[in-house]
């Protein structure tokens, strides 16, 4: 175990010399577009855990996740699929990511599409309650991804995890029982540009601080994350960060499924993780939906390397010049 992990709670700012764990969760269930899997190794190849270690990261790669092959279940919404793959899923992700939390200053979960989130965020709550800290999350992407099973009309279970982190109903006997329920005046979204009227609805009823791109284009991103940043540091709480590929613009990040025109610049999404990096609040990252097999030579992929290197203290003198 990593010196004072388990023991002290800590929050300090991501510096030489931290911890982080690198898991890899190759789920593609919750969406039928396939390639997903290959995102975790993608990442690698990319050179995340080298520049984690240029950073002076102590890194520990714990490698990909498997399931068990499990008998698929039906639901009453007969567009739901692969609903018993993706509870194991989040299950086995769930126990990862919570001894990670315990043992790393900074634990990366590698997807795998968006529904990873359902098993790593009600983790990572769960050791911040273990920690007595409150919880936050700072959701980046185009969708919400608050859709009930019984709401969804693709079906696509990667469209559901936050609903099932914030303990909607209809989970039950489903999805795996929460370890720990996210607040929903401790959830930040960014980016939003494609919600459905069930998810707008959900976002109204619960008051989710919601600044999509309509609201980044008049006011621009850096005052709306600092206030929320502002608020996560005087409560003293624990941080989380869920990265989507189509947060960012298709121009510059073309291997995602779910291609949503009009998304985050390239300025945008580093100034972000740059203000996270000065705000020393982060402890855990998903970096979801890549398609390496929708990537035009590793683009997307070294993109959100770079973008976890600016989360991680890369400054742009740092930068490296790229060839392509």
């Amino acid at each position: 175990m990593h010196p004072g992990r388990g023991t002290f709670c800590s929050m300090d700012q991501i510096s030489p010399n931290k911890s982080c764990a690198l898991i890899g969760a190759p789920a593609q269930s919750g969406t039928r577009a396939r390639g997903c899997l290959m995102g975790p190794d993608a990442l690698r190849t990319a050179g995340l855990q080298d520049m984690l270690e240029e950073l002076g990261c102590s890194v520990e790669d714990k490698g990909n996740l498997r399931t068990p092959t499990l008998k698929q279940r039906s639901h009453s919404n007969p567009n739901v699929h692969h609903l018993a793959e993706t509870g194991a899923w989040i299950e086995a992700i769930s126990a990862e990511a919570y001894s990670s939390a315990a043992a790393f200053d900074m634990t990366v979960v590698l997807g795998g599409d968006h529904s990873v989130a359902a098993g790593s965020i009600p983790a990572f709550a769960r050791y911040a309650s273990d920690c007595d800290q409150p919880f936050y999350v700072l959701w980046l992407d185009a969708h919400p991804d608050l859709h009930l099973l019984s709401s969804t009309e693709s079906g696509n279970l990667h469209g559901t995890p936050m609903a099932y982190c914030l303990g909607c109903d209809g989970f039950e006997g489903q999805y795996p029982p929460l370890p720990a329920v996210l607040q929903p005046e401790r959830l930040c979204m960014m980016g939003l540009r494609s919600v459905d009227p069930a998810e707008r609805q959900l976002i109204s009823e619960l008051g989710i601080e919601v600044h999509d791109m309509r609201r980044i284009d008049e006011n621009g991103i850096a005052e709306p994350l600092a206030r929320f940043l502002d608020r996560v540091a005087a409560d003293n709480g624990r941080l989380h960060v869920s990265l989507d590929v189509d947060f960012l613009d298709p121009s510059i990040a073309c291997a995602v499924g779910t291609t949503v025109p009009g998304g985050a610049t390239f300025r945008e999404a580093h100034l972000i993780m740059e203000m996270l990096h000065d705000s020393g609040l982060v402890t855990s990252l998903d970096l979801v939906e890549l398609n390496p097999a929708m990537d035009d030579r590793a683009k997307t992929a070294r993109l959100m390397v770079d973008l976890t290197a600016s989360l991680m203290g890369r400054t742009i003198l740092d930068r490296p010049t790229r060839t392509h």
